[in-house]
């Protein structure tokens, strides 16, 4: 989805790369630029943002596809789950999941003692620099914790091994157009 719009109220957005938080104002023209995992990506006349969803009805007619916004269907807890939640969360700049593009190193799961699910997940980056690594890692742990019967939910970014473009999964591949 590629459209021109504007926000309709201002709106905390997320600059990209950096990460740093800075305030919309109110009718500021914006190119919508990728819509995926619940979050909008928008071009300004001042860079590229990243709009958390819960901010998106700022956006004029834009209206998030229902996937965007689906929460855990209550019911037992898996591994795959996780699997499938971790895939709803997406680097901002590049239309690939992060289990695909290959950030996810690790799933640690274990039982609480009140008999729920502590789970730990080792991620990295694209580049070192990257100052989205938190925005994208609060999004991964958000989007975990809401599952059934988890307790605990951490995402630690890490840097070994470095991350290159082999890691991408075939599926992956196929989204950039690089098979």
């Amino acid at each position: 989805m590629s459209q021109t719009t504007t926000l309709t109220r201002e709106v905390t957005a997320t600059v990209i790369p950096a990460g740093d938080v800075l305030t919309l104002p109110a009718g500021t023209e914006v190119f919508i630029v990728q819509t995926l995992g619940g979050n909008v990506t928008v071009r300004t006349d001042r860079g590229l943002f990243r709009i958390a969803a819960e901010d998106t009805a700022a956006i004029a007619g834009y209206v998030p596809a229902p996937a965007a916004t689906a929460v855990p269907v209550p019911g037992a807890f898996s591994e795959q789950a996780v699997w499938d939640a971790l895939r709803t969360c997406f680097d901002p700049e590049i239309p690939v999941n992060i289990v695909d593009l290959g950030l996810i190193y690790d799933l640690a799961i274990e039982d609480t003692a009140a008999g729920g699910k502590a789970l730990e997940v080792k991620m990295t980056l694209t580049a070192p620099g990257c100052g989205m690594g938190p925005v994208i890692a609060e999004d991964a742990r958000r989007k975990i914790s809401a599952l059934p019967s988890v307790e605990q939910a951490k995402v630690h970014i890490v840097w070994d091994p470095q991350w290159t473009p082999q890691m991408i999964s075939e599926t992956g591949r196929k989204a950039l157009g690089l098979e």
